[in-house]
């Protein structure tokens, strides 16, 4: 379809998946003016219940995608998982302008590795397996520890093993190929701290990137996102070069979230990409001049893009299901500088994202020692102040 750009205010943005990123790109945008309809399986899901309409089907209804094409000046998606024939019917009867390139390379760790390193930045070391042969070979070559993935699906953690010893090889293969899907084993990177920059890019080609944000993880679920990262300005600013660099070799249109490990020399390593609006961009809702949410709409519409000014030193803390009720239990006693942001999800599990709080203070370290002295998330062992 003709690329009709800008698209203005009042116009119908679909979005593919129903979900709490779904639902905040929906709160941002219709500020801005604009429509949503979504689709998603869940009844009344987070987006659903921001958006103007959803289409209760599954992602990979070919006809409820037909649906959304019809109804909708331009199509995201929040959810990068989308099968492949529903990616094309959008395509084919909608416009898309973040493409299914970026999807098709996202969506498979093998090429998205391929890739960032075909771009002359720095990815761990990785062999493809297939056997157990091959992943006998590919420990000697690569050494112990190392990380074998499945190359499609995970997240959280979830589809991967961190293997210590060889005696452990034979069950960690056995497990994770019963998913089916190719496997890829990568170096360890002895990291000192992991780091998460987010760019947007236009259909017009203008480019912006917000602040690095220095990331702590619990049982592989995003924990804290403390910005501006603790980190020498030299790192800050190579992380945030390497976003950029990434979104503009690689054709972005929309969001791209760039994940990296940072080692104790100095050396930046990117993990991962997510082609949208990421966990850890989150602060910006509250600590921005632009959330990473109103970029998103002002990226696929082909919008100027809004300026990323950090304006206070925040952290950002996820709030799990085991936290949903200590938070609501302490409302009273949240910071008056904290922002709580809910997603309207209606069964809390733990481990669960159920929303996220923004701590925004003088410092990042005053904001720790607010979310500390909340008492909700008890681990503190994970909370440095170095």
């Amino acid at each position: 379809m003709t690329n009709r750009t800008p698209i203005k205010p009042g116009a119908t943005i679909g979005i593919l998946g129903g979900g709490q990123l779904g639902r905040m790109i929906a709160l941002a945008g219709r500020a801005m003016g604009y429509r949503f309809v979504t689709m998603d399986p869940t009844e009344d899901a987070p987006c659903g219940q921001a958006a103007d309409r959803q289409i209760v089907a599954r992602y990979d209804d070919v006809d409820a995608a037909m649906q959304l094409a019809e109804i909708s000046d331009v199509i995201s998606y929040e959810f990068e998982n989308v099968d492949a024939r529903v990616a094309e019917v959008l395509e084919s009867r909608a416009y898309v302008p973040q493409g299914s390139r970026l999807l098709r390379i996202t969506q498979n760790r093998i090429r998205e590795k391929t890739a960032i390193r075909e771009l002359g930045i720095p990815v761990a070391p990785f062999r493809v397996i297939d056997t157990l042969d091959s992943l006998r070979a590919a420990i000697g070559e690569l050494g112990l520890p190392a990380v074998m993935k499945t190359a499609t699906g995970g997240y959280d953690g979830k589809g991967q093993w961190v293997l210590r010893s060889e005696a452990e090889l034979a069950e960690a293969y056995e497990a994770l190929s019963k998913a089916g899907t190719e496997l890829i084993v990568e170096q360890f990177v002895p990291f000192q701290l992991e780091l998460s920059v987010i760019a947007a890019r236009n259909p017009s080609g203008e480019l912006a990137v917000f602040p690095a944000a220095e990331n702590v993880h619990r049982e592989n679920i995003l924990h804290l996102s403390i910005v501006p990262a603790r980190v020498p300005d030299d790192i800050r600013q190579r992380a945030e070069a390497i976003a950029r660099t990434i979104a503009e070799r690689l054709d972005v249109v929309g969001l791209i979230a760039v994940e990296m490990f940072l080692t104790a020399s100095g050396e930046l390593y990117v993990n991962e990409l997510a082609p949208r609006p990421h966990n850890s961009g989150h602060y910006t809702m509250d600590a921005c001049v632009t959330s990473q949410f109103e970029q998103h709409v002002r990226a696929v519409c082909d919008l100027p893009l809004g300026s990323t000014e950090l304006l206070s030193p925040v952290v950002m803390v996820n709030i799990l299901g085991e936290h949903l009720q200590p938070v609501l239990d302490r409302i009273g006693q949240l910071p008056r500088t904290a922002k709580l942001h809910l997603y309207g999800k209606h069964e809390s599990k733990p481990k669960r994202k159920m929303g996220h709080l923004n701590v925004l203070a003088p410092s990042v370290e005053e904001a720790l020692a607010q979310i500390e002295r909340l008492e909700i998330w008890t681990n503190k062992a994970e909370v440095h102040h170095d």
